[in-house]
């Protein structure tokens, strides 16, 4: 029996899970913990952190890591992540650390295992269409920022998942009330422009809400307010909405499209309010391709854990 540690790492909390994994490949979840990345100065102080924990599993102890960052990843073994104030480096793991074996990944490379996982079985069908097989699958979702993957079919009956940093684009405001909400937002951030990452996430909520309603409140908050349904809702369900659309479009995701994070597990009214489809499905020209292509939701709170653990076990099983 091997174990793996995973992790996700993101700009507000990092999350660990503990797996076993047995002689047939089976992957077992026995324990998992919830560390606030703000609390920790650095990755060593993260680990040290779990090691104070309750958590099962010593980092040192575990046959692989394999870690998700929110942020782009070189060679594995490094990431400078734009929403944390520390960067990492496992390229000597086993001596800075005392890690075994230790792979770095992006966390949305981490959610795109995870639709071969439990948590991609057990996707809700948002939009019913038609998936391609072996086609590209898209991988997208908000949580501190919005996150973007994609899903390629190899020559050998397997996939290969593709990272995407397209959160940092530019948001495109497209009405005059959306080009108030633009003006808003530069007066308030001071960005040069806006992107994807300050309009559809968590923080894109309290955006979202203070320009509609003039009230400055957190994300939990603004959740809390918004249902049934609110022009918040509505418009934050539209973005989100050309969001997948224009992901699905520049990589023409005829495999389907996969939306996780924290923003709409938590939130799903967010991508199962009409405005989403009618975004979604909304081009002068592509409507017959967005429409024939199938949306669906992970709602499972561990899909990048799970993720974590695919790519894992592959490595361990080699």
């Amino acid at each position: 029996m091997n174990t793996i540690l995973t992790a996700d790492i993101g700009g507000t909390s990092s999350r660990f899970a503990c797996f076993e994994i047995d002689s047939n490949g089976k992957l077992t979840m026995s324990a998992v913990q919830r560390l606030q990345t703000t609390d920790s100065s650095s990755f060593d102080n993260l680990l040290s952190n779990l090691r104070a924990s309750d958590f099962p599993l010593k980092p040192e102890k575990a046959d692989i890591c394999v870690l998700a960052i929110a942020g782009p990843v070189e060679d594995s073994v490094r990431s400078a992540p734009p929403f944390i104030s520390w960067d990492i480096d496992v390229s000597n793991a086993a001596g800075d650390y005392g890690l075994k074996k230790t792979i770095l990944i992006n966390d949305f490379v981490a959610q795109a295992y995870a639709c071969h996982s439990s948590a991609g079985k057990t996707a809700k069908i948002i939009k019913p269409g038609n998936e391609v097989p072996h086609a590209l699958t898209a991988v997208i979702g908000a949580g501190t920022a919005l996150g973007k993957a994609v899903i390629l079919s190899d020559d050998a009956g397997g996939f290969i998942a593709v990272p995407s940093e397209g959160g940092h684009a530019s948001f495109p405001f497209v009405s005059g009330e959306e080009c108030e909400f633009q003006k808003f937002l530069i007066k308030k951030l001071g960005d040069q422009y806006i992107t994807w990452n300050k309009v559809v996430s968590g923080a894109g909520l309290s955006y979202i809400h203070e320009f509609l309603t003039g009230d400055a409140i957190a994300p939990a908050e603004v959740i809390s307010l918004i249902l049934p349904d609110t022009q918040t809702l509505q418009w934050a369900s539209r973005f989100y909405g050309r969001a997948c659309r224009d992901f699905a479009l520049e990589t023409l995701a005829l495999g389907g499209v996969y939306i996780s994070g924290g923003v709409a597990v938590r939130t799903p009214e967010l991508v199962t309010h009409k405005a989403f489809k009618e975004e979604f499905i909304k081009s002068d020209t592509m409507g017959t391709i967005l429409n024939g292509i199938p949306v669906r939701l992970i709602n499972d709170h561990n899909a990048g854990l799970l993720g974590c653990a695919v790519l894992g076990s592959q490595h361990l099983i080699k």
